[in-house]
């Protein structure tokens, strides 16, 4: 009886100080507050730093020029893009954050994947590259390379790269504009194009952009190296 009643009082005393116990354990390991830590609900669909995963859906951020991943941020919160989680994710984050995420991301530059593997028709191929490299003058399509730099890598300070980038998210996306279910801000240069292509075009452009390899140290070229075509809202106008 006395070896059960000092087990007892031994137990009562561990559970009494457990709490504190178990506070000091939990102080020890605070979640760190920094932005990779606060940007951990992005990478669980984008990929650590932003890389992509490998589903074919979900686009990689890392790299991107900050205007771009700034504009396509606030374009979620105002309601230009629709996807419900991103929206739920910035929907009450303040300009200045949202600058924050797009400035973290655009400064990750981990290594590319090989292109998905894709076996098109020759005649899509074909038609792809056309569309890229030189447009379609009879559809007043310009090409890709007018507005995302002649290696594709886009174009600072918020033209994106089109390489890297998984063909079903680019066919969804160009898609989007075609449907009016993706906007930019006026006036809206992809949203022209994108009602002057067909289908198979999309299809063409996209599997063709997917199918080529990102050059090593890609990256966004300087402000003013191209020309556009077309006026773009979400592109600042150069002094």
């Amino acid at each position: 009886m006395r070896r059960w009643r000092s087990g007892f009082l031994v137990a009562l005393a561990l559970a009494a100080i457990s709490p504190a116990a178990q506070a000091a354990e939990a102080d020890s390991a605070a979640v760190p507050d920094t932005i990779k830590q606060r940007l951990t609900a992005c990478t669980a669909c984008h990929g650590e730093q932003g890389r992509a995963t490998n589903d074919g859906y979900y686009p990689r951020i890392a790299g991107k020029p900050a205007g771009y991943l700034y504009n396509q941020l606030h374009n979620f919160r105002e309601g230009r893009r629709q996807y419900p989680m991103m929206t739920y994710l910035v929907d009450h984050l303040s300009d200045a954050y949202l600058q924050e995420i797009a400035a973290y991301f655009a400064d990750q530059h981990p290594p590319y994947p090989p292109p998905q593997p894709h076996d098109p028709s020759e005649a899509t191929r074909a038609r792809g590259d056309l569309l890229v490299n030189k447009g379609d003058a009879g559809k007043q399509i310009p090409a890709c390379i007018a507005c995302h730099g002649s290696a594709m890598t886009g174009v600072q300070p918020a033209t994106p790269g089109l390489l890297g980038l998984p063909r079903d998210y680019l066919v969804s996306q160009i898609g989007a504009w075609k449907n009016g279910a993706r906007h930019a801000l006026a006036p809206d240069c992809m949203a022209q194009v994108a009602q002057r292509l067909s289908a198979e075009d999309i299809g063409a452009v996209a599997s063709w952009l997917a199918a080529q390899p990102v050059p090593a140290g890609a990256t966004a070229v300087a402000p003013g190296s191209v020309k556009l075509p077309l006026a773009c809202g979400s592109v600042p106008a150069l002094n």
